[in-house]
């Protein structure tokens, strides 16, 4: 597996059973959803082949488009062929009660076929299971009643995940399933994968999930290019995973002993022409038994991240007035009064669907409201992280989104900026679709680095994200001295944030942050 010219993994051979649950695990860029890409067969691999049985379920990190005036329920139902059969059903009921005679008499006799192939297909008790499943990932039936296109993007990645736990099939490849998901949701999915009777591929993040769900780790180590193979549960991997470094460490220690011996032994023995061959000897062992040794694995690189030093800015950067948002017929929030202060520190919270995403993109306009208005202050520079990484033009390369995010910088110093993001190298030069999340998340904060905003608007900044980064991006809110507005399910995000206020979506009420607020953080 290759990008560009940069090796991400050598030959492998590995096989997947029923009953398998699979953490596919390594640091952000290592190769983890290009993968699941290739095992999906969305992409391909620079040698060797895959070989599927069965039906295969794929959730991607990013939310496919596709059709968005389809309703939410029939996108769950397509995963087992129900929506259409359901949608023939509707066309002919409104036939049986628009005609007469022996119109009527046709329409009755194919609704009659078409039941019957719906009961054949699971019928209303399938229908019934997946409300079920999407009411434990906080989908009610008011957002399944929706076309896609009136949901947020959160909502639509979790009608994907509903979509693939109903389709029942024989292997899954999830690409961090709890990303939008709330506490509730999170418990309901390691239930529901625990006791899931096919093979299970899973990159997570979500220590919890992993620990509770996997009985196999595949670990894809970036800096050797191969997967390590640990057949047991995540916690017995960790403790073996740091055995076989003390054994590499061990091993690779004795062998580098001997062989500076033999190589001492073999420049005297150099010496005495008679005793050349004998020293040529030692020389190839000693070389021979370095060569044989694993490959000791380097520290992973971590992106060294520290947002921008904010631009000067009057004492209230933005205020907002009478904002509201629907869609359609789904009304998120109305009425919505914000001042934002200098340096000030504000967390959103608020249940899946309350308008958190969409009340930052209003701010950062990016999208408008449908009342109400905005008010910069003077010398107002808006630096906007989206959850969906939506302002990354996906058909530019790294370098050309880097440099149109930072006009006063010429491509050598992007390029100085994204080598601190981990960008090096042809890695600059590769098309933005086919970052990884976390790639992307690392893409879309350099670009925030370099922005001189006095306002962040951070949408889930630690999605997505190793835990050794996550701690960098933590770090950077909490050293950053302009203002923050966060939305967020990490309470360590809270913590490094130290918020002055918090405003509560839908209804719009502000108050002064307390303890008490972190306790919801992640049920929010």
């Amino acid at each position: 597996m290759r990008a560009g010219a940069r090796l991400l993994l050598s030959p492998i051979s590995f096989q997947v059973i029923p009953g398998d649950r699979i953490g596919l695990v390594g640091r952000n860029g290592a190769g983890k959803t290009t993968l699941t890409r290739i095992l999906a067969g969305e992409g391909l691999p620079a040698g060797g082949e895959v070989t599927r049985t069965g039906q295969l379920g794929y959730l991607p990190q990013d939310p496919r488009d596709g059709d968005l005036h389809v309703l939410a329920r029939d996108r769950i139902l397509s995963a087992r062929g129900l929506d259409r059969v359901i949608v023939k059903m509707r066309d002919l009921e409104e036939q049986m009660s628009a005609t007469t005679g022996a119109e009527r008499e046709a329409a009755m006799t194919a609704y009659s076929k078409a039941e019957a192939q719906f009961v054949a297909a699971g019928g209303y008790g399938a229908e019934s299971e997946a409300h079920r499943i999407a009411a434990n990932l906080s989908l009610p039936d008011r957002v399944l009643a929706e076309p896609l296109q009136n949901l947020s993007g959160g909502q639509r990645r979790r009608i994907e995940l509903a979509r693939i736990l109903f389709s029942g099939a024989d292997t899954l490849l999830l690409d961090e399933p709890t990303n939008h998901l709330d506490a509730d949701s999170i418990t309901w999915l390691r239930d529901f994968l625990k006791t899931y009777p096919g093979a299970l591929i899973m990159i997570s993040h979500d220590v919890g999930l992993l620990e509770a769900t996997v009985n196999k780790v595949f670990h894809l180590d970036a800096n050797r290019a191969e997967i390590d193979v640990y057949s047991m549960g995540w916690k017995l991997y960790l403790k073996q995973r740091e055995t076989d470094e003390k054994r590499r460490r061990r091993e690779r220690a004795n062998a580098e002993k001997k062989a500076a011996q033999l190589m001492l032994q073999a420049d005297k023995l150099g010496a005495k022409a008679t005793k050349a061959a004998a020293a040529h000897n030692m020389q190839r062992r000693a070389e021979r038994m370095l060569g044989g040794l694993e490959a000791e694995r380097e520290a992973d690189k971590v992106a060294s991240i520290r947002f921008p030093e904010p631009a000067p800015v009057g004492k209230v950067p933005l205020m907002a007035e009478g904002l509201s948002k629907s869609y359609g017929s789904l009304e998120i929030f109305t009425g919505i009064d914000l001042a934002i202060d200098k340096g000030s520190k504000v967390v959103i919270l608020g249940l899946n669907g309350a308008g958190k995403t969409t009340m930052l993109r209003i701010l950062a306009g990016v999208e408008e409201s449908d009342t109400g208005r905005l008010i910069p202050g003077h010398g107002l520079r808006v630096g906007y992280f989206a959850q969906e990484h939506d302002l990354i033009d996906l058909s530019s390369s790294v370098l050309d989104n880097m440099v149109a995010s930072a006009p006063n910088m010429n491509a050598t110093e992007c390029r100085k900026v994204l080598g601190s993001f981990l960008f090096t190298g042809d890695d600059v030069d590769k098309p933005a679709r086919v970052l990884s999340g976390g790639e992307k998340t690392r893409l879309a904060l350099a670009m925030l680095v370099v922005s001189s905003a006095n306002l962040l608007l951070l949408d889930e900044p630690t999605n997505n994200l190793d835990p050794a980064s996550r701690e960098e991006v933590l770090k950077a809110i909490a050293s950053y001295t302009g203002a923050i507005v966060l939305v967020t399910h990490d309470a360590g995000a809270v913590d490094a944030l130290d918020p002055d206020r918090v405003l509560l979506l839908p209804d719009g009420d502000e108050d002064l942050w307390s303890q008490d607020y972190r306790d919801i953080v992640a049920l929010a």
